[in-house]
């Protein structure tokens, strides 16, 4: 027959001992039902032989359906169960109508699929078993009015059969209602000890969870009560009592407002038990006047916050500090630095007399080294400058040809010594730019500074000015041992360095950074391209053309400086 729970109830909702007992209590009762149908037609088979028909054939039919049961109830699918419904049905129709119709003494058995739904711990079959229960009444009903059943049966016959009928029909239904309060009753163990189970949780779960009416009362309350705040407190005056007085207790009654108004709101404040402790809380509305709270102590939180925000100001003032650091050093070595390249410039100009060649020899040193300090030195500055925010862009109106000439001028006794073809290609036409003069001829000379150290001798380094759409476009191109792709994701960052060792201590990694940081602050940008054992490209855009034309670059006239290490 119908197994109602397994089709009503979700997966694993009913117990297994309590399918068992479905499956025993719908047993049996088509044993009783099939038992109270033999007997019965044994009485009457006995005691009224002259009217087993139609009584034997009507009880016969009604019986049908519990004898199939009993032989397939172990085997049974939706589909079978559904048709084991419409058996019952029929046979109850048939057996009502052999035995008189709906005026019968059978007529009970009509709701024999109703009786047999119920036994079975009703469910939703009970609906389909009474649809068709009214289907097999309205057939007996429409069959007697038409004179298709015989008369029903009189005496004690007809007493015998509606007792049979009465009996067995309200048997099932009896137990249907037993079981259904067994089922009810199973829920509501299994409801309630779900609850208990949900109430642990939340009792053992490490916040403070808290159902609140909105102007702070508290409804019901689960958890652990952070320290300082007292459970008495909240549960008998509600959230903005147990925040100590003034600002927090203010914010917190701010916090319920928003949450109300808003539907959300994050609170935090110092409980008035333990002033040494923050607490937050995270205020949702979930329905019009209830308001959701999760407590937690948030104090390590702070602290973290605090000790963050202290390493901050740190980071600030150390960098601060550097940056005077620097600035009073660089001047403090520029001084001494100038006197000895005066110095030296007199020993070069002999402006007291000849000097022997050694010592000669000695003041280029002297004036050549000084040089170079004084370019590392002014390279610090900037950069310090630069990471404070303190530089400034001192711009003009000026011809771009002129600045990248006189730093290629600047350049030409290194890439002699370095036996290096230096060139530089320029267009015909003045090249108007609004930019700082001296930022740009720092651009070139820092790029060809690197490209000329790392360009082996016989090597070359080309320079190509051009502007277009508005750029000032610089490119200095190398043939010299190229870049790693390891290193060039790192250059352009102050203080990186690529190259062996013996690279790395010719300079202090600025001369890039710095390049970057002139194209940036012009609101240009720079590229590298480089491949290694074929040379580097490097290529700095700058938007400051004052005259800018559209289209694709010009292309470059017959201007070309070159710087041949030969002469």
């Amino acid at each position: 027959m119908v197994d109602s729970e397994s089709d009503e109830a979700p997966k694993g909702a009913v117990a297994p001992a309590a399918h068992a007992d479905l499956a025993r209590d719908g047993r049996a009762w088509f044993v009783a039902w099939l038992s109270a149908v033999a007997l019965t037609l044994a009485i009457l088979a006995i005691i009224y032989p002259q009217t087993l028909w139609p009584v034997a054939p009507a009880l016969f039919v009604g019986g049908l359906p519990a004898a199939v049961a009993l032989m397939t109830r172990r085997h049974q699918s939706r589909r079978a169960r559904r048709l084991m419904l419409i058996l019952w049905a029929v046979a109850g129709g048939l057996a009502c109508s052999l035995a008189g119709g709906v005026a019968g003494p059978l007529a009970a058995w009509c709701l024999a699929p109703v009786a047999a739904a119920a036994a079975q711990g009703g469910g939703r079959r009970l609906a389909e078993s009474a649809a068709l229960a009214l289907v097999a009444g309205a057939v007996s009903a429409v069959a007697a009015l038409a004179g298709f059943t015989p008369p029903p049966p009189t005496g004690m016959v007809a007493f015998w059969m509606g007792l049979l009928a009465l009996t067995t029909t309200g048997l099932g239904l009896g137990v249907g209602l037993i079981m259904i309060e067994r089922q009810v009753n199973r829920r509501e163990v299994r409801l309630d000890d779900e609850v208990e189970r949900l109430r642990a949780v939340l009792e053992e779960q490490p916040h403070l969870v808290m159902s609140l009416y909105p102007h702070g009362r508290v409804r019901v309350m689960f958890g652990r009560t952070p320290p300082g705040v007292s459970r008495e407190t909240l549960q008998a005056i509600g959230l903005g009592a147990v925040a100590l007085p003034g600002a927090d207790r203010g914010a917190v009654l701010e916090g319920l407002r928003r949450a109300s108004a808003d539907g959300a709101a994050e609170v935090g404040f110092t409980p008035v038990g333990a002033m040494d402790r923050w607490i937050a809380v995270t205020l949702r509305r979930v329905e019009e006047n209830l308001i959701l709270a999760v407590m937690r102590d948030a104090t390590a939180e702070r602290d973290r916050q605090a000790s963050l925000e202290q390493a901050r100001q740190d980071a600030e003032s150390l960098a601060a500090g550097k940056a005077r650091f620097l600035a009073n050093m660089s001047h403090e070595l520029r001084t001494p630095l100038n006197a000895i390249m005066g110095f030296s410039d007199i020993m070069r100009a002999r402006m007291f007399g000849p000097l022997p060649d050694k010592y000669s020899e000695y003041g280029d040193l002297i004036h050549e080294s000084g040089g170079h300090l004084l370019d590392l030195i002014n390279d610090v500055l900037d950069m310090s400058k630069i990471e404070a925010e303190r530089f400034e862009l001192s711009r003009e109106s000026f011809d771009a040809r002129e600045a990248v000439s006189a730093a290629l001028r600047l350049l030409r006794v290194q890439a002699d010594g370095a036996g290096v073809s230096l060139r530089g290609v320029l267009p015909q036409a003045a090249l108007e730019v609004h930019a700082d003069r001296r930022a740009i001829k720092q651009i070139v000379l820092n790029l060809v500074s690197n490209a000329l150290k790392f360009t082996p001798k016989g090597g070359s380094v080309t320079v190509t000015v051009q502007g277009y759409d508005g750029d000032f476009e610089l490119v200095v191109a190398d043939t010299g041992v190229g870049i790693s792709a390891q290193d060039l994701a790192r250059l352009g960052r102050p203080y990186e360095q690529a190259g062996d060792a013996s690279h790395r201590q010719m300079g202090t990694g600025l001369g890039l950074s710095l390049v970057r940081s002139f194209a940036e602050l012009h609101g240009g940008d720079m590229v590298i391209e480089s491949t290694v054992g074929e040379g580097t490209s490097v290529t700095v855009r700058l938007p400051v053309l004052e005259r800018p034309e559209r289209g694709a670059p010009p292309p470059l006239g017959d201007n070309v400086i070159a710087f041949n290490p030969q002469r």
